[in-house]
């Protein structure tokens, strides 16, 4: 793969560089701030970018925006945002769209390297990653109005694992059930959130959008 960094964090930014082709793909771009990262992507149309929430010069979401600002550019250019800290709204931005190949991770998952690449490839191939702990914020906060009211407690646990990218196979693994369980619960939530017969990756997209938004 061809990816683009962006971290104003010198150490963490040549530590990013390192890892990624230590695992044979090539960075054909490594910045420290918003402009320079959109100026990255509009240029090099990478095969998926790791961006910093936080960058100069106010280190709040310069990284999100320039993230956001870099997509209208080059649409559904793949987006793989690293946080110190978990904040949904972040997840919402990125999601916004509806285009996915969005991933949402905080840091100390990258010292999991396997589990950080394979992330990696899956936003790079058009999935939806978010991190677990953002998934644990979004059943906390559901409105009265949920969407997805309608959803069985083992539907809305198929669901947040969509949600942090895995594939029916991977949530079967984890659920300890067969896979046709898994695609009978998953047909179930695209009949119940009206996504009605279209292409699979792009009802997964939406699937976990409404899930976002609830």
């Amino acid at each position: 793969m061809r990816v683009v960094i962006a971290d104003d964090a010198v150490l963490l930014r040549e530590g990013l560089v390192r890892l990624v082709e230590e695992n044979g793909h090539t960075v054909v771009a490594a910045v420290g701030d918003g402009p320079s990262l959109v100026s990255a992507i509009a240029g090099h149309k990478p095969d998926v970018s790791i961006v910093d929430v936080r960058m100069p010069p106010s280190h709040t979401d310069e990284g999100l925006r320039a993230a956001v600002e870099a997509r209208g550019l080059v649409p559904g250019t793949p987006i793989l945002v690293l946080s110190q800290y978990v904040e949904v709204s972040y997840a919402d931005d990125l999601l916004a769209d509806r285009l996915g190949a969005v991933g949402y991770l905080l840091k100390d998952r990258v010292s999991q390297v396997a589990e950080f690449l394979d992330g990696l490839r899956r936003v790079a191939g058009g999935g939806t990653v978010l991190d677990p702990e953002v998934v644990s914020q979004l059943l906390v906060r559901r409105r009265r109005d949920d969407p997805l009211r309608a959803l069985t407690p083992r539907e809305r646990e198929v669901l947040g694992l969509m949600a942090e990218g895995m594939s029916n196979n991977a949530i079967a693994r984890k659920m300890v059930v067969t896979d046709g369980a898994v695609e009978k619960h998953v047909r179930n939530i695209f009949t119940k959130l009206n996504l009605h017969q279209d292409e699979e990756q792009h009802r997964r997209v939406m699937a976990v959008l409404a899930y976002l938004q609830g």
